[in-house]
């Protein structure tokens, strides 16, 4: 499919063919979902934690005789019944992560770009490169062509001042070819692949 091709100035800088096996895709909702999923759940700390019966700090003596008492036979003060005792079966320190195949993931991310063209929401700029690390040039820019909540998705590299100008710049996050993700793509509202992005993403997603 042939897209139109800016500049950061707005201006054109003509055409690009992207690869319909890719950016032409029905987006289907339950691959994306998986993928979503997959990545949320990998990146999930899994670092809670609760006391159990070994590990509370109350003494392992016996709380009470057995008999005679007319209450209930208790062991020591560590059981979970009682107020500071060890917890039952309580969460501990896990991985969520749960396998999806590179095949899958791979499918994922085309849909995912698909989608960012069904909904017209794919920009394809000629380059990312900035001659100075200035914030307010970039800003004053990114407001002129009205990106809000942007991803910016370069080639192998991304231009160093480029990276550094936009860092400060609220909603606009920039990633390398190898750090686009599903997830990051269908979060943003606008979608922006650099000529090099674009060729680099089709050679990985072929």
């Amino acid at each position: 499919m042939k897209t139109d091709v800016i500049k950061l100035d707005a201006a054109s800088a003509g055409t690009i063919d992207l690869n319909d096996e890719i950016f032409g895709l029905e987006p289907r909702k339950d691959i994306l979902h998986r993928v979503v999923r997959y990545q949320l759940a990998k990146r999930q700390a899994g670092t809670h934690k609760v006391k159990t019966r070994r590990e509370t700090s109350y003494s392992t003596k016996k709380i009470y005789r057995q008999k005679g008492t007319g209450g209930a036979r208790h062991g020591d003060r560590n059981a979970p019944i009682f107020r500071g005792g060890g917890v039952y079966k309580g969460p501990t320190p896990r991985s969520h992560a749960h396998n999806l195949t590179k095949k899958f993931r791979k499918l994922g991310l085309k849909h995912a770009l698909s989608a960012k063209v069904a909904a017209g929401e794919l920009v394809i700029l000629d380059n990312a490169d900035l001659g100075t690390a200035k914030t307010k040039d970039l800003a004053k820019a990114v407001k002129n062509l009205g990106w809000k909540r942007t991803l910016v998705i370069d080639g192998a590299e991304v231009n160093a001042n480029f990276a550094l100008a936009a860092r400060n710049i609220e909603g606009v996050n920039v990633l390398p070819t190898m750090g686009a993700n599903v997830y990051d793509i269908l979060k943003s509202d606008t979608l922006v692949l650099t000529k090099a992005g674009a060729e680099a993403l089709e050679a990985r997603l072929k």
